[in-house]
C-alpha cells in the first residue's frame, strides 16, 4: 500500500480496517468481483487458447469490458458513463486473443518488403488510444491503431491441438442464399475434416465411444461464440427479387412447386399475344412461414398479378368475399367445448388458382419460366391468379359451390359457415376464412369422410387439430380449449420498445378522461396508429383491453402526447399479462348469458356515451363490444338503453348462429 494513499486516507478521515488473514468472506464484495474478472479472463484464454502467461492482458481486458457494460447497482449505466458523464463507444471492441494484421511504417520497411506481419490482439492501451498486440517473432507487445483484424482465426501455437480454427463469414457483396449455402458446405466439410482427424489421433488401444458419449453437452451458454456466430449466419432473409430468390435452392424449390401448382390446376394456357386486350404483368413475391414458436415453416413462394392495373367494368366486375367473424370462430369453439368436440384445420393450397374466372384475362409468362421460341406469347387464363381483384369473389363462389353439391347448408346468419346433419350420424360444422377451413362436429365417421372428400376435390393441408389460427394460439386438452395471443404481444412490445417495460396492474387510470384538445405536445402519428392498431387486434382474445383500445382509437388523428402515454400504459398492463386469454372448459351446460352497461357522457369532445357488452356459453366469454354511441343520451337511462339495444341485436344474431348449430336458446 502506497504512502501516497496512506496520506489520503489520513486527510480525508478514512480509517483502514484490515480483513484477518486467510479469511476472504470478510470481503465478499470485492472477492466476488475478483472472480468475475478472473472467470472472464480465463475465457478469453481459452476461447482462443492462449497460453497463461498472458493472463495480465487478459485480466485488464476484462476490467476494460466490465467497465463499459451496464451495471444493475448504476440502474443499467455504465461505469464508465457514471464517471465521465458520456456513453462509451464499442465499435473498437475486438474479440481477444484472435489473429490480426498490423501496418509497419513506411520509414520501417523497405518498398518490396510486406506492408504488414501478423500479431496477436491482447489488449487496449492504458493511456494511448490504440490496441496492445503480441509480436510472436520479438515476443513484445507493440502498441498501434493501424490494424486489420480476423477475429474468427487463432495463432497456432506448439500444440496441435491449438491449431487455427477458422469459421466461414459471409461477404458483404455477396448474395445471402448464396452465402448461406457456402457456409453450409465449408462447415460440413470441415465437420467431416475434423471426424477424420479425430479418429487418426486416437490412441490405438482406446475404445470407439458411442454416440451418447460423444454427444456435447455443455450448456448453451457456455458454447463456444464460433457456433453462435455460424447460427447467425441462418438467419430468416426473405428475397427481394428473382434475381436474388434464384441463387437459393430453397427458394427455388418453392418457385418450383408453386408452377407446378398453377400447371396442375389447369390454370392458363399459353396462346398469342393479344391486339385488343390487356396484358397484366406477374412478378414472385416470397414469404418465410412460420410456426407459432417462431420456427420456421416453409418457404412460400407466390406468383402474383398485378392487379392494380385492371380497370373496373373491363377486367372485373363482382370483388367481394366474405370471411368468418372471429365472434363466428369463438362461437365455434365455444361450443365445441361445451359438447367436448375436438376442432380440426385445413389449408387449402393455393386456393385462389381454383377460383374459374368469368372474365378474360391474359398475363405475361412470370419470371425465370419463359419458354424458349415463346418468348412473345402470353397465358390466357382459365382461372384466377393471386394479386387479381376478382379472385377472392371466385375462390369464394368455387368453394361455396362445393359445400352446396356436397349437402352442406349454408348459414343465414355468416355466409362463410357450413353446416350437415344426419338423423343417424350427427352434425358437422365448418368456418372458412380464405383458405384455412376450422371444422368439428360430433361424428368422426363425418369428420373423416369430409377431410377425404375435400382432398380430393382440392389440393390440400391436413394440419390436423386446431392449435394456430389467424395469430391465435389454440390449446386443446380433455378439460378445456384455450385460446391466446401470447406470442402476438410479446412481438407487439419488442416492436414498440417495451419489452423490458414495467408493467402496472390495470390498462387505465381510473376516471382518467382523454381528449382531443389536451394541451400537450404533439406524439408520432405514425408509431400511435401502429400502436393502436395492434392493440385492436390483441382483442381478438383479450376483451380486458377492449375498451382502453376502443377510447384510444377515437385519437387516431393528430394524436398528443399524453395519447401516447395512455397506449404504453396499456402496453405495460400487456407486459405483466401476457399469459391472459380465454379458458372454454369442457362439459359445461351450453347457455348463453348476456351482459350490458354503459358510462354516461364520457367523451367530453361530444358528450356521447359508451357502451358495452358481454357474452358466455358455458364458461368463457366468446363476444364483446366497447362501442361509442351515435348519440347523445339525455340521461344516464337513456345511455342504457342504447347500450341494452345494441347488446339485444347482438344477442339475436348469436341466437340465429346457435340455431344452426342445432343449439336452441
Amino acid at each position: 500500500m502506497s504512502n501516497e494513499f496512506l496520506a489520503y486516507c489520513s486527510e480525508a478521515g478514512i480509517q483502514r480496517q484490515l480483513t484477518v488473514a486467510y479469511s476472504p468472506q470478510q470481503n465478499g464484495v470485492v472477492e466476488r468481483k475478483n472472480r468475475t474478472v478472473i472467470e472472464m479472463a480465463k475465457s478469453m484464454l481459452h476461447e482462443k487458447s492462449l497460453p497463461y502467461e498472458f493472463w495480465a492482458e487478459a485480466v485488464h481486458t476484462a476490467v476494460y469490458l466490465l467497465n463499459r457494460c451496464p451495471s444493475k447497482s448504476l440502474k443499467k449505466m455504465t461505469p464508465f458513463e457514471a464517471y465521465t458523464g458520456r456513453k462509451p463507444g464499442i465499435a473498437h471492441l475486438k474479440v481477444f486473443g484472435c489473429l490480426c494484421h498490423v501496418l509497419i511504417p513506411s520509414v520501417l520497411r523497405h518498398k518490396l518488403e510486406e506492408n504488414s506481419h501478423k500479431c496477436i490482439f491482447v489488449g487496449y492501451g492504458l493511456c494511448e488510444k490504440g490496441y496492445r498486440l503480441y509480436d510472436p517473432k520479438t515476443r513484445k507487445i507493440i502498441l498501434s491503431r493501424d490494424v486489420y483484424f480476423d477475429e474468427e482465426a487463432s495463432w497456432k501455437w506448439e500444440n496441435p491441438s491449438n491449431a487455427d480454427v477458422r469459421m466461414p463469414m459471409p461477404d458483404g457483396n455477396q448474395g445471402t442464399a448464396e452465402t448461406e449455402q457456402r457456409v453450409l458446405d465449408e462447415q460440413s466439410q470441415f465437420l467431416d475434416t475434423q471426424m477424420q482427424m479425430e479418429e487418426e489421433i486416437a490412441p490405438q488401444g482406446e475404445e470407439m465411444l458411442d454416440e451418447t458419449q460423444r454427444f456435447d453437452h455443455t450448456p448453451h451458454k457456455w458454447r463456444s461464440i464460433n457456433d453462435i456466430m455460424t447460427q447467425c449466419n441462418m438467419c430468416i432473409v426473405e428475397p427481394d427479387s428473382f434475381e436474388e430468390a434464384d441463387l437459393d435452392e430453397s427458394w427455388r424449390s418453392a418457385m418450383e412447386a408453386e408452377f407446378e401448382m398453377i400447371e396442375k390446376n389447369n390454370t392458363w394456357k399459353l396462346v398469342d399475344r393479344p391486339f385488343d386486350k390487356p396484358v397484366i404483368g406477374v412478378k414472385w413475391v416470397y414469404k418465410v412461414k412460420l410456426n407459432l414458436d417462431g420456427t420456421v415453416q416453409k418457404n412460400k413462394a407466390r406468383l402474383v398479378a398485378k392487379g392494380y392495373s385492371q380497370k373496373p367494368g373491363i377486367d372485373y366486375n363482382e370483388t367481394f368475399a366474405p370471411v368468418a367473424r372471429l365472434d363466428t370462430i369463438r362461437t365455434l369453439i365455444a361450443l365445441a367445448a361445451q359438447k367436448e368436440w375436438n376442432l380440426f384445420q385445413l389449408d387449402v393450397k393455393s386456393a385462389f388458382l381454383n377460383g374459374i374466372l368469368k372474365e378474360e384475362v391474359y398475363v405475361e409468362q412470370p419470371q425465370g419460366y419463359v419458354q424458349e421460341s415463346k418468348e412473345t406469347k402470353v397465358y390466357r387464363l382459365n382461372k384466377a391468379l393471386y394479386g387479381l381483384k376478382q379472385a377472392p369473389r371466385a375462390w369464394y363462389d368455387e368453394i361455396d359451390a362445393y359445400f352446396n353439391t356436397a349437402g352442406f347448408k349454408k348459414s343465414l346468419s355468416e355466409a362463410t359457415l357450413y353446416i350437415k346433419t344426419s338423423d343417424t350420424s350427427g352434425i358437422i360444422i365448418v368456418s372458412l376464412y380464405v383458405d384455412d377451413i376450422i371444422y368439428t362436429g360430433s361424428c368422426p365417421k363425418m369428420l373423416e369422410e369430409f377431410k377425404q372428400d375435400m382432398m380430393q376435390h382440392y389440393e390440400m393441408t391436413d394440419l390436423g387439430l386446431l392449435h394456430h389460427f389467424l395469430g391465435m394460439g389454440v390449446e386443446q386438452t380433455d378439460k378445456h380449449i384455450f385460446i391466446h395471443q401470447k406470442k402476438y404481444a410479446m412481438k407487439i412490445l419488442e416492436k414498440f420498445g417495451m419489452r423490458d417495460c414495467k408493467s402496472v396492474a390495470i390498462p387505465l387510470v381510473v376516471n382518467e378522461k382523454l381528449c382531443r384538445e389536451d394541451g400537450s405536445e404533439a406524439a408520432d402519428e405514425n408509431e400511435f396508429r401502429q400502436i393502436v392498431g395492434s392493440l385492436l387486434y390483441l382483442t381478438a382474445t383479450r376483451p380486458d383491453v377492449m375498451f382502453a383500445s376502443s377510447l384510444l382509437a377515437r385519437f387516431m388523428h393528430n394524436p398528443s402526447k399524453k395519447h401516447m402515454g395512455t397506449a404504453k400504459r396499456v402496453l405495460r398492463y400487456i407486459q405483466g399479462t401476457l399469459d391472459f386469454g380465454i379458458e372454454f372448459a369442457k362439459g359445461k351446460t351450453a347457455t348463453l348469458i348476456g351482459y350490458c352497461d354503459s358510462d354516461w357522457a364520457g367523451s367530453e369532445d361530444d358528450m356521447r356515451s359508451t357502451s358495452g357488452y358481454a357474452f358466455t356459453l358455458g364458461s368463457g366469454m366468446f363476444s364483446w363490444a366497447s362501442i361509442k354511441q351515435n348519440t347523445v343520451a339525455l340521461s344516464t337511462a337513456e345511455a342504457e338503453y342504447v347500450s341494452a339495444a345494441e347488446a339485444t341485436s347482438q344477442a339475436k344474431w348469436l341466437r340465429f348462429v346457435l340455431e344452426d348449430f342445432g343449439e336452441e336458446q
